[in-house]
């Protein structure tokens, strides 16, 4: 399929649902986002998703990252179906935050694809995605984009009485069996009262099928309908509460998620991940006073995996993190709202055994930020900035590193980011949107000190400890309309980087002690563009029926060699159609990828693919209870495909999920 053929179909639904809205005067208000907004606005500059109710139900995957990669300018890093981390308009890695209720999410999925992000999708109530530069509250490691998963363990609402919901799925292409239940409760008023929150969740997977696909191996290759040692099980279980008094709450939780699954490169290596987090958070608010409102959250992280080859732990990765921020809201100046902050992060992390590539380190992290808003009329105007003191020391070398890593150093850096955005209302439901940042982000600790064979990238990594700020600038601009059950979103950007931190081969190559020899790969700073387009839509034709329609497209190039950057994802389309009666509701969509040719030169074209899923779901009413069932199915076609986005390690390794079923059942009371 020729990429270019797939901006006219998704172009046409749009068209419609433009046309809807020129004769549908209706205005409807966005859903008011959490992630970047402490203003609470009901208007929100950055281009923004999120996901909740029935929609995040029927969208859940087994991870973060298949969960999302259906929204625009989302896509994921698909190391399998066990390790799959977003990737926000063409960046990942350390360029796209990962939170959980606003605080970091402390793992290590930023360092290497094949480890696991260490949060459950079972359990959340609802995740946001915040596309382009948000780095004025969350630093310069979002510069791609922030993904916040909402859950409801520290309760900030009180419930009076009992609530809860409990889900069982079984089937899909990994044959799945999962379940969980979540449980709220609490007595008294709002202004003195008590709740609490409990969960639990588990799961158990097989090898994932796929249509039948040629699978390399040391002698060659076989063919193939599962990818290999993709099995996975993972539990998680957590506890919370909340006191509330006048004006506010305060509360803390305790959360414990554990997994294992095979890693898919190799045929007996597993990856026995687990990690414990306790956090605390609050809010004091008030309408008097120079001083509004506060807010606080503070979260201590233990994460733990061990890579494991024939029952024998070979290499272990811990990490230990702190995360606080304090957030204050000051009264109107003059028509000016603004909110000011402190952020505070510290991550001790290390890799001890024979494929530790990166030695033991320090990262400390105390950021300031302000936000201000200002609107008259139609014209909304916002303006922030953020600055921070970063100090990364490595530890240098261990008896085991082999002198890889040298002597003991620290990096010092001091990010500065700033943004300035605005959102003008056209009438009827049609509004304007411009955002433009200035973003700098220090190198992270494996950017830095790595120096040894990485298995997942099949090469060998090498840091670069001279390395210096990564600097960007961007420009975001937007048109949507929000009709009574239509919409129109569209959004185009450019990112421009002075110095963008690549891992690039440089020629080099070393001996691998399996034999054979690897490619060296170093981190560099080169010059970079990234620019694209993101187009979504929905018409609502009758009453039982709408059209859906999304496009999106990236292109990023080493601006000194004209160079395609790795891993972007191709051009790709959606045409859908829904339709409601009753209880009933109905979806089928086509999702189409163009074939991404544009690749770096230690890369290879990726085949175009359509796929066609469809699900079908009743709401339910049991005595007292409410319910959901629902069925998916997924590549009806059963069409062999392969994600461009994955690295090139592990793509052929593992194609997309084939032809499969899954059902399920969600009662809430």
């Amino acid at each position: 399929m020729r990429s270019f053929a797939l901006a006219p179909l998704a172009a046409a639904c749009l068209t419609l649902a433009a046309q809807a809205a020129l004769a549908d005067a209706a205005e409807s208000l966005d859903k008011v986002v959490v992630t970047g907004n402490p203003l609470k606005s009901q208007v929100l500059a950055q281009p923004s998703d999120s996901l909740s109710g029935d929609q995040l139900v029927l969208t859940r995957a087994a991870n973060l990252g298949d969960t999302l990669q259906g929204l625009a300018g989302v896509s994921a890093t698909n190391f399998g179906p066990n390790a799959s981390r977003p990737s926000i308009r063409g960046l990942d890695g350390d360029r796209v935050r990962i939170l959980n209720n606003s605080g970091a999410s402390v793992d290590a999925s930023n360092l290497s694809f094949d480890h696991g992000v260490a949060i459950d999708p079972l359990v959340i109530d609802k995740v946001e995605v915040l596309r382009g530069a948000a780095a004025l509250l969350y630093g310069g490691n979002a510069v791609g984009g922030v993904v916040n998963t909402l859950d409801n363990r520290i309760p900030r609402t009180l419930i009076d009485g009992l609530s809860g919901a409990a889900e069982v799925r079984l089937g899909g292409p990994s044959n799945d069996r999962s379940g969980a239940v979540v449980l709220d409760g609490g007595s008294g008023r709002p202004n003195a009262g008590w709740g609490w929150h409990a969960d639990l969740s588990a799961r158990d997977a097989g090898d994932q099928r796929a249509p039948r696909f040629s699978s390399p191996t040391d002698d060659g290759s076989e063919s193939r309908t599962t990818v290999r040692n993709s099995a996975t099980h993972n539990h998680s279980a957590a506890l919370g509460g909340s006191v509330f008094f006048q004006g506010g709450f305060a509360g803390v939780s305790v959360d414990d998620f554990r997994t294992t699954y095979g890693t898919t490169v190799e045929d007996a290596a597993k990856i026995k991940m687990k990690r414990q987090r306790v956090a605390t958070a609050g809010e004091w608010s008030t309408n008097e006073g120079p001083v509004r409102s506060v807010s606080w959250q503070l979260s201590r992280n233990r994460y733990e995996h061990s890579e494991i080859e024939d029952g024998q732990v070979g290499t272990t990765f811990k990490s230990t993190g702190t995360d606080g921020r304090l957030e204050l809201t000051h009264a109107p100046l003059g028509g000016v709202s603004g909110v000011v902050g402190v952020q505070w992060e510290s991550l001790d992390f290390s890799a001890l055994g024979e494929e530790a590539f990166v030695p033991s380190t320090r990262t400390r992290n105390t950021g300031l930020f302000i936000l201000e808003q200002y609107r008259v009329g139609e014209l909304q105007l916002s303006a922030g900035a953020r600055h921070e003191q970063v100090r990364v020391h490595s530890e240098g070398d261990t008896d085991t590193s082999d002198g890889r890593f040298g002597s003991p150093q620290q990096r010092s850096f001091s990010p500065t980011s700033l943004a300035l955005s605005s959102v003008y209302g056209l009438g009827g439901g049609w509004s304007l949107s411009a955002n433009l940042n200035r973003t700098q982000r220090a190198p992270a600790y494996y950017e830095l000190y790595a120096n040894g064979l990485h298995l997942a990238t099949d090469a060998f990594e090498r840091g670069d400890p001279t390395l210096g700020l990564e600097r960007s600038r961007g420009a975001d601009f937007g048109v949507k309309w929000e009709g009574e059950r239509s919409h129109v979103h569209m959004n185009v950007y450019e990112t421009r980087f002075s110095n963008y931190i690549a891992l690039q081969a440089n020629g080099q190559t070393v001996a691998n002690p399996d034999g054979g020899d690897l490619p060296v790969y170093v981190f560099q700073g080169v010059p970079a563009r990234l620019r694209g387009v993101e187009l979504e839509g929905r018409w609502q034709a009758t009453a039982m029926l709408a059209l859906l329609g999304q496009f999106d497209t990236v292109r990023g190039e080493n601006t000194q060699t004209g160079e395609p950057l790795p891993r972007l994802a191709p051009r790709r389309a959606m045409l859908g159609v829904e339709a409601q009666q009753g209880p009933w509701s109905a979806r089928v969509e086509w999702r189409l990828a163009a074939r991404q040719d544009r690749v770096d030169a230690f890369d290879r074209p990726t085949a175009g693919y359509g796929t066609v899923n469809a699900s079908l779901a009743r709401q339910l009413k049991l005595g007292e209870l409410d319910g959901l069932w629902y069925l998916r199915l997924t590549n009806l076609g059963n069409k062999l495909a392969y994600n461009a986005t994955a690295v090139p390690t592990i793509r052929d390794l593992s194609p997309q999920a084939g032809r499969s079923v899954m059902t399920g059942v969600q009662v809430r009371f």
